[in-house]
């Protein structure tokens, strides 16, 4: 069967969209044609086999056209995805959600851009086979939405932006395109410096106006990674931490949580605001602690109060960072004055910040280095068939003086 169709005049795009899908298990069918049938079933007779799980329509058809297919094909073919490629505008983004068209796609965008789009799509196409209601995805939790994982740490310096994108990707391997990572480092955030993008919208963008009310919209001002998820960066400017409020956050997240499986977001150093919103709608909690005494000081202080505000998310993972025994310190000394076990010790590493530095995560370039398993172990923590598995954790206890 053909997984995607395609219907445009552009033998260009047509050439880009080919090269897109050799790589994805399925085929490409197109139809160069200038206009649409009047409906699905005059296109859908012409196939070999049975329907596709794509329908890409234009460049080239007529705008007005291809929505009113689109707003048929939702209602007769619920389970085929709809990708409309058209110049992006305000009018046409409230008119394709309204049609029920699944994404919007450049005409200009690169064969990766393009396969990025179709794979997303295909999910879509697959939860709705699955009977997932609309706007969830086949990753989805039943009924719960996606899992809200807050990477946090009482104070900078320790290597929480360098977990979050290395947990970001790790899962988008388990869930391709089911991953967003929000950077609520409204001040300082690198998340788009740690994974070499350079965002065309930033979270001030996304949480005024029509993104703010509408997920379709939203989707448009997140930055695609290559490694197959969705980013969306802090302000470029750090005054503009002030018009974003905890409520913003809070309805951010919300809408994220209909649209993706996994929603990890690299906090701020801290308990502020944002930081509260977020801990609000978390149902996990990545803990990043360093191997020196403030740091893990810090940590306890930072237990106790979200414990007196009952903001504690239900799941906790404290990973111990830079590692080594020659800070004078051991990992029965960390647990003993958190008085919580540690779950994840990831060693002092050269190669860990350099591959921050360079913008490619660990998990993403598959670089020997004693950090990967860590990563790993912490990337397994949210794999479905984690919580199935028994787990021992011995929990030591010593004193610091």
């Amino acid at each position: 069967m053909s997984r995607f169709v395609l219907i445009t005049p552009d033998a260009d795009f047509e050439q880009r969209a080919r090269l897109a899908t050799a790589g994805i298990h399925g085929s490409l069918q197109a139809f160069q044609a200038d206009y649409l049938p009047e409906g699905p079933q005059d296109f859908l007779r012409q196939l070999v086999g049975e329907p596709p799980e794509v329908l890409i329509l234009g460049p080239g058809l007529p705008v007005e056209d291809s929505l009113k297919l689109a707003s048929v094909m939702d209602l007769q073919f619920p389970e085929i995805s709809v990708v409309l490629v058209v110049p992006e505008t305000s009018d046409v983004v409230i008119k394709a959600m309204r049609s029920g068209v699944r994404d919007l796609l450049d005409p200009a965008a690169d064969p990766d851009a393009i396969r990025v789009m179709l794979e997303r799509a295909s999910l879509a196409a697959a939860g709705r086979r699955r009977g997932l209601a609309p706007g969830t995805s086949e990753h989805a939790d039943h009924g719960k939405g996606g899992r809200v994982v807050a990477v946090m740490s009482p104070k900078g310096g320790v290597g929480k932006t360098t977990v979050a994108t290395n947990l970001a990707v790790g899962l988008a391997k388990a869930a391709p395109m089911g991953v967003v990572i929000v950077d609520l480092d409204l001040q300082f955030g690198d998340v788009a410096s740690g994974l070499l993008l350079e965002p065309e919208h930033t979270i001030t963008d996304a949480v005024v106006g029509a993104a703010s009310q509408d997920s379709m919209v939203l989707k448009t001002y997140l930055t695609v990674h290559p490694a197959g998820i969705y980013a969306l960066c802090a302000p470029r400017n750090p005054v503009e931490m002030d018009r974003i409020t905890g409520e913003h956050v809070s309805r951010l997240l919300t809408q994220l949580k209909e649209e993706f499986h996994y929603i990890i977001v690299d906090t701020a150093p801290g308990l502020g605001e944002h930081v509260l919103a977020t801990l609000e709608h978390a149902s996990d909690a990545v803990w990043i602690c360093g191997m020196d005494i403030p740091s893990i000081r810090g940590l306890r202080t930072g237990f106790q109060i979200l414990d007196e505000l009952n903001l504690m998310p239900p799941q906790r993972h404290v990973v111990l960072n830079m590692a080594d025994r020659r800070t004078g310190l051991s990992l029965q000394d960390v647990e003993a004055t958190i008085n919580a076990p540690v779950d994840v010790v990831l060693p002092r590493s050269k190669t860990l910040p350099y591959s921050t530095n360079k913008g490619i995560p660990l998990l993403q370039d598959g670089s020997r280095d004693p950090a990967t398993k860590g990563l790993r172990k912490l990337v397994d923590r949210f794999k479905p068939e984690w919580e199935s598995r028994t787990h021992k954790q011995l929990h030591r206890r010593a004193v610091v003086q």
